[in-house]
């Protein structure tokens, strides 16, 4: 499939049984609704996905699904999340064998590599496969930061193609585009910094609560890169309270928690993680219930860029 990085991707939740199976059911429901709301690819197997609890089998199976329900409409990308190259080189063949179109990529876990080790790390993957490759910069949860010196020397290769940028600095974006141009494809990882990332010229938005509300969410961005700037503006600063729960260390409690509340997933979650108790949990359920009480009606957004194209 040939895509182009950009647009709404969301890094969904993965769904699990009260017996600790995959619940490719409820899976299914959320994958649905994210393809019916207008989303632009799914991406799997990220720290919101659980990927640390994952089998490479339940990866596989879960890429297979993901593709037969998106049936081609979209991409799907899976995220290799490893600790050595040589199992990270396995995870991205198993990846493309199993019909991922394109891949996430992130540091070497459990080691803090210096620049030189984690762009050999990034590169070496690169050229075992031909899929298309984003790499996810996230120094502040995983302690490495892909500066842009490091993608100068990246992005000699063809497939490394985009970056997940979510330094949490948003100046950062700006240093891409004035060294790369449209050469490197720039999509916000940061929920509640969104909107202004957007504005400011990035191409997408890998998002988290996008799980739980789909259709608000991409008609953020839809509005936003047609210049409706006002109308984003307003279902975005609605949507803050909810977006702000992707930035805690029990984002996939918080945001299993909201897709029970609008009725596309389930809250269970794989252990070491349990769901949230006592007065967090009451914290967390309020900002959902506000946010479902006062939930925005929606201008039609869907063909917004295709208007916009027809008009130029």
């Amino acid at each position: 499939m040939d895509f182009k990085w950009e647009g709404v991707m969301p890094a969904v939740t993965t769904k699990f049984t009260s017996e600790d199976k995959l619940d490719l059911k409820m899976f299914g429901v959320n994958i649905r609704a994210q393809i019916d709301a207008g989303a632009h690819g799914i991406v799997l197997g990220g720290s919101l996905g659980e990927a640390s609890t994952l089998t490479q089998e339940e990866k596989n199976v879960l890429v297979r699904e993901t593709v037969q329900i998106t049936a081609g409409k979209i991409p799907v990308i899976m995220t290799v999340t490893e600790q050595t190259t040589s199992v990270a080189i396995q995870a991205a063949s198993e990846a493309k064998e199993n019909g991922a179109n394109g891949l996430m990529i992130l540091p070497p876990m459990r080691y803090k590599s210096t620049d030189h080790e984690t762009i050999t790390y990034f590169k070496t993957i690169a050229e075992s496969t031909s899929l298309p490759i984003m790499i996810y910069n996230n120094p502040v949860d995983y302690g490495i930061e892909v500066t842009v010196d490091m993608f100068e020397e990246l992005m000699k290769l063809d497939n490394i193609q985009a970056v997940k940028e979510s330094t949490r600095d948003i100046t950062n974006i700006g240093r891409l585009r004035n060294r790369f141009g449209n050469d490197l494809k720039i999509l916000t990882g940061v929920d509640p910094l969104a909107l202004e990332s957007l504005l400011i010229g990035a191409d997408g938005w890998v998002a988290g609560l996008v799980c739980a509300f789909p259709a608000e969410t991409v008609a953020i961005y839809e509005l936003a890169k047609v210049g409706r700037v006002k109308e984003a503006t307003e279902i975005y600063r609605w949507f803050l309270p909810l977006l702000e729960l992707d930035i805690s260390p029990q984002l996939v409690q918080n945001i299993k928690l909201a897709e029970v509340a609008t009725g596309i997933g389930t809250e269970t979650v794989r252990p070491p993680r349990l769901s949230l108790q006592g007065e967090e949990r009451q914290r967390v359920l309020k900002v959902i219930e506000d946010g479902l009480r006062t939930r925005p009606e929606l201008p039609d957004y869907k063909y917004l860029s295709a208007e916009q194209t027809a008009s130029s």
